[in-house]
């Protein structure tokens, strides 16, 4: 059965690029990766989130940077993934 995405991609005429399992794995592999540095960052973040939860405006930029950090990590994945993607389609 097609995934949602590649049923989409077949009615736009885009295929969806079949990868080895040598190469799903080297994606895996960064997928395990930053899942650790993101349950690192996320753990740490729990016990500095106790420093400042009495000061509701140390929270907040607590919680902003968190979110950020977050966000950065997820890019540099994608940018990682991506950058495999562009070097298995050569």
């Amino acid at each position: 059965m097609k995934s949602a995405f590649e049923l989409a991609m077949e009615r736009l005429g885009g295929g969806s690029r079949q990868y080895t399992e040598e190469q799903k794995a080297q994606f895996n592999e960064i997928d395990r990766e930053f899942d650790a540095r993101l349950a690192q960052i996320k753990l740490q973040a729990q016990s500095d989130r106790l420093k400042v939860a009495d000061d509701a405006e140390k929270l907040k930029q607590f919680e902003d940077q968190l979110a950020e950090d977050i966000r950065r990590l997820e890019a540099k994945r994608e940018d990682k993934k991506e950058s495999l993607r562009r070097e298995f389609a050569k």
